[in-house]
């Protein structure tokens, strides 16, 4: 049981490193790197629906089949979650980012990311319980999709007035 654990922890603490990527985004001349943001926020939407569409729904579809339960929660998904981002940014910002003002979203992302991260520990985890090859091929899963996700979130910060 203790090798369990230890494999579960270190699993955690690699694909805890690789959310480091980020700096070397930090390397690159700001004047590049703004030149490259509308790319990199281009490239956080694509993954947000690539997760979405690619991953997600044809799960859902492969269990319950394509009816009309599986469309109206994909539709009331959208709405909610259409409707909790109205409710937490009831105002739309005008200001350009800089240093000084931060978009609303900011948090809401820092906060998605926050949770996002956990339950990646949890499944970590989780999975090392069932065997340890399962726990090794989800910790694969997991640091490969972090990679455009640290990616993602990078530049989405920028965006939103963070500052390098």
């Amino acid at each position: 049981m203790n090798t369990v654990w230890l494999y579960a922890l270190i699993s955690v603490v690699l694909v805890s490193l690789i959310s480091l990527i980020g700096l070397g985004l930090l390397s690159l001349a700001v004047d590049k790197l703004h030149r490259l943001l509308f790319l990199m926020v281009s490239f956080s939407a694509g993954v947000l629906m690539g997760d979405a569409f690619i991953h997600l729904l044809p799960e859902l579809v492969e269990d319950y089949g394509f009816g009309l339960w599986v469309s109206l929660s994909v539709l009331s998904g959208i709405t909610i979650f259409f409707i909790v981002e109205k409710v937490i940014h009831w105002r739309h910002c005008h200001h350009q980012s800089d240093g000084n003002h931060m978009h609303p979203f900011v948090v809401t992302n820092l906060v998605g990311d926050t949770v996002h991260n956990m339950v990646d520990g949890l499944v970590i985890g989780v999975s090392y319980l069932v065997s340890v090859p399962v726990g090794i091929a989800t910790t694969i899963a997991v640091a490969l999709h972090e990679i455009p996700q640290e990616v993602s979130d990078f530049s989405v910060l920028l965006h939103g007035g963070v500052s390098k």
